[in-house]
């Protein structure tokens, strides 16, 4: 392969990894502004429809190790094409069968196949882009915060032209640009269904300290994630907003987010402490959950840009974790199944224990309360993780 070819093949796995990423939160977000919708269509709790958040995530870190036998039976590329195109005919269905179990389900296989892909494009990034990690998985968190901010911004004006069902389904249509370009993906150097996914690091991440940190780390940043994306909208809406409104302001937090999903990695070339950038975003959501619990209807929307602030900066901190911390696709793959396994099945139970505790109270300050106790773990653990410098 010529350095032209490599060049234009590199190019277009940068290309298709983000549009693959950006189908990975869709299906999820795009529940949060209809929840109250749904809930009262179909008769639920706010425990029951918050499930629909739930299911998939735990489905997220339960299915991770899968990742292996998918790589070894099936290779990557054919792997992720088919697991893309379960996410987009499982989305769709929600519009031609808009029943709880067939939501249910649906979050289900949804959840399992974004579980499967994201360790393997972790590998594929630390085996195609050594030098280049960090770019490449602002590329990587940047396309999800994008899928998210679409979700979140346009599922209520879907809901508002045809109903529900339809703003969940136009989801799945995401995903047929995603598989037509993951189709024409080709390895310059080695070929990336032939990185040995085994998982098996020279020494285990389940016995070493510093990988359950970054599982804990990953688990509670990301179910402040969920935890906001699921009930932001209800909080606006019992503060007295619209769900147009509300949507509006899942779409401010959003665009901010993936803003900061593309520019932290990058000013981490300049300025390259983690732990800096770290507790820079866990300030910004400090602020954030306070301006929620105390201020009024009009201090949501600079909350919105706090909160979007942090999430945009904890993920692709998060993700780089693991990538820092190993040299080889193995090990990254290895960590990263481990942390995002961990961390998965811990962030699916906060959406879900926050509908509880709603049920019980009828109040969000239990819901904020959580919030502020993610973020003081968040920064334990950040400062646990200092002890080692973190470098390119």
């Amino acid at each position: 392969m010529t350095d032209k070819q490599k060049k234009s093949a590199l190019g277009i796995m940068v290309l298709a990894i983000l549009f693959v990423s950006i189908n990975l939160r869709p299906a999820i977000s795009s529940i949060g502004p209809l929840l109250d919708t749904i809930r009262a269509d179909l008769s639920l709790t706010s425990s029951q429809v918050s499930l629909l958040t739930s299911v998939p995530v735990f489905c997220m870190g339960l299915f991770a190790p899968l990742a292996v036998v998918f790589n070894k039976k099936l290779g990557l590329k054919k792997s992720i094409a088919i697991l893309l195109t379960a996410i987009g005919a499982f989305t769709l269905l929600r519009g031609f069968l808009p029943t709880y179990p067939i939501l249910l389900a649906s979050a289900f296989f949804i959840g399992l196949s974004i579980a499967i892909i994201s360790p393997l494009l972790s590998a594929m990034i630390k085996r195609n882009f050594p030098t280049r990690t960090a770019s490449l998985i602002g590329v990587y968190s940047f396309g999800m915060g994008l899928g998210a901010t679409l979700a979140a911004g346009l599922t209520g004006v879907f809901y508002a032209v045809a109903g529900w069902p339809f703003a969940l389904a136009s989801w799945g249509l995401l995903s047929v640009a995603a598989i037509i370009l993951w189709l024409r993906v080709k390895e310059p150097a080695a070929e990336v269904d032939e990185i040995p996914l085994e998982g098996i690091a020279v020494v285990s991440p389940w016995k070493n300290r510093r990988a359950w940190y970054m599982l804990l780390f990953f688990g509670f940043q990301s179910a402040l994630f969920f935890s906001i994306i699921t009930w932001l909208a209800p909080i606006a809406i019992e503060k007295g907003m619209s769900i147009l409104v509300a949507g509006a302001v899942l779409t401010v937090m959003s665009t901010v987010q993936i803003a900061c999903n593309l520019s932290i990695p990058l000013l981490l070339e300049k300025w390259p402490s983690r732990h800096l950038w770290i507790m820079i975003s866990l300030g910004f959501g400090a602020v954030g959950v306070l301006l929620l619990m105390f201020a009024g209807i009009a201090f949501i929307w600079p909350a919105a840009i706090c909160l979007g602030i942090t999430l945009g900066g904890l993920f692709p901190l998060a993700l780089m974790m693991p990538l820092d911390e190993n040299s080889t696709p193995d090990d990254v793959n290895s960590w990263t199944a481990m942390i995002q396994s961990g961390g998965y099945i811990i962030s699916a139970l906060t959406p879900f224990a926050i509908g509880l505790f709603y049920d019980r109270f009828q109040n969000h300050m239990i819901s904020l309360s959580l919030f502020l106790g993610f973020i003081a773990m968040l920064m334990v653990f950040a400062f646990l993780l200092k002890e080692k410098p973190a470098t390119d």
